[in-house]
């Protein structure tokens, strides 16, 4: 039976929302780097340990934030951390130096570590497995959004008020999506009253959970070459988004002698690509699945994504024109993003019922690699005197991501589950 409008659509609204808030807030401080810099007297080395703090704390807390969702249910986790992260989104307005502006932001990146992880959870109870990429590409479509919009709010109210107050409007955003959450949001399609019967059949026959169960099986995923795999490559692409959504803004100004309104207007565009290419993404990366297979149709496109994107950073390392410089970060952004999906589709194949878990477990290795970025380019720079030597750098890290792909098989899951079908009952 076909229904035009499922339900499930909405929830995907609503997850969209949730990642449109956490760029939202993520990449507020990225925008407004260069005045705290000023005001607070810090280096680039420096700033690269405030925007690490975020990334260490968002690594160490993605596992458990993963189990918690998969053991009591993603609603509820949802709640603790937007609230969790909203407070220090707030408190971030309040800092009043290089150490209270660390502590801020990586309590901050302890709420905001639970996001991905609950996500890819729901979309595994949620949605049929034919449409994971396309489901998962709406998360990367609402960072992209979340990342393109936030310089022509967050700009325009540092512009008027001073750069804390756009702290503060992000926090109260948060809590009202928390309101939502509580009174409209249920874990599982079952849970609604709304659903129609047909729909909740089709879901629970078609999608890569079981009704039953299991501890996760932590021996037998890291004995697995294609877990490792993808806990390397996912390390090493979340060098590339680091740098998009942390360092680019100071370096578009610093490095490009961009002025803020033209840095405002590039950064907006960039991710606006990037939304077009997260929807396409998801759409093709399906496609191939059904066309060439499970391994194969996440293989390719996370592969070739990496390692163009580290081609275009090598172009960016390059040139001298500031032309190509834009037209190539925006060809890094959709690169990062397409990898992306294919990665986050890939934890939900694999993990099933643990969707959460191990998608938790891909993040904190993803969010070490961000720490990483984060210290080391700012370093770099100081040390270089410029930003040639750091991109360099990412671009050998995003290639060794991209080779890294071939040992990654979607295929070999780590619990027992529904098995993917490109067939059965459409809807």
């Amino acid at each position: 039976m076909r229904f035009k409008y499922p339900y499930r659509y909405r929830v995907l609204i609503f997850l969209f929302f949730l990642i449109f808030i956490t760029y939202l807030d993520r990449v507020c401080i990225s925008l407004v780097g260069v005045r705290i810099k000023s005001e607070f007297g810090i280096t680039n080395e420096q700033f690269g340990w405030v925007l690490g703090a975020f990334a260490l704390a968002y690594a160490l807390f993605e596992i458990p934030s993963g189990i918690m969702g998969d053991r009591i249910g993603q609603r509820t986790v949802f709640m603790r951390i937007v609230l969790w992260w909203s407070l220090f989104t707030a408190l971030t307005g309040f800092t009043t130096g290089l150490t209270t502006l660390i502590i801020t932001r990586f309590l901050f990146g302890m709420g905001e570590s639970g996001a991905f992880p609950n996500s890819s959870g729901t979309i595994s109870r949620w949605f049929p497995a034919a449409e994971t990429a396309r489901s998962t590409s709406w998360l990367l479509v609402g960072a992209n959004a979340g990342a393109a919009f936030a310089p022509l709010i967050i700009i325009p109210i540092a512009s008027a008020y001073g750069w804390r107050a756009p702290f503060f409007v992000n926090g109260l955003i948060g809590i009202l999506w928390v309101l939502v959450c509580y009174f409209w949001f249920r874990n599982n399609p079952a849970e609604k009253k709304k659903v129609s019967g047909a729909e909740i059949v089709f879901i629970e026959v078609n999608r890569r959970i079981s009704q039953h169960r299991q501890i996760f099986p932590w021996k037998t995923a890291f004995r697995n070459r294609s877990f490792w795999g993808l806990l390397v490559s996912y390390f090493c692409s979340q060098w590339g988004l680091y740098f998009l959504i942390a360092w680019m803004p100071v370096y578009l100004q610093e490095g490009r002698h961009f002025s803020e309104n033209e840095m405002k207007m590039t950064t907006t565009c960039l991710f606006i690509v990037g939304i077009i290419s997260s929807l396409g993404a998801g759409v093709l990366n399906d496609g191939l699945v059904k066309r060439k297979g499970l391994r194969f149709g996440r293989r390719y496109m996370g592969m070739l994504a990496l390692i163009i994107g580290g081609l275009s950073i090598l172009i960016t390392a390059m040139t001298s024109s500031n032309a190509i410089v834009v037209a190539a970060l925006m060809l890094t952004n959709c690169c990062i993003w397409a990898n992306a999906i294919s990665m986050l589709s890939v934890g939900i194949d694999i993990g099933g019922n643990y969707a959460g878990t191990v998608v938790g477990i891909m993040n904190c290795f993803g969010q070490i690699g961000s720490f990483c970025l984060a210290v080391v380019f700012g370093k770099l720079v100081d040390k270089t005197h410029g930003f040639t030597v750091p991109l360099y750098l990412l671009a050998f890290v995003l290639g060794t991501g991209g080779l890294t792909w071939l040992a990654v098989d979607a295929e070999k899951q780590l619990s027992v589950s529904s098995p993917y079908s490109g067939a059965g009952s459409s809807l």
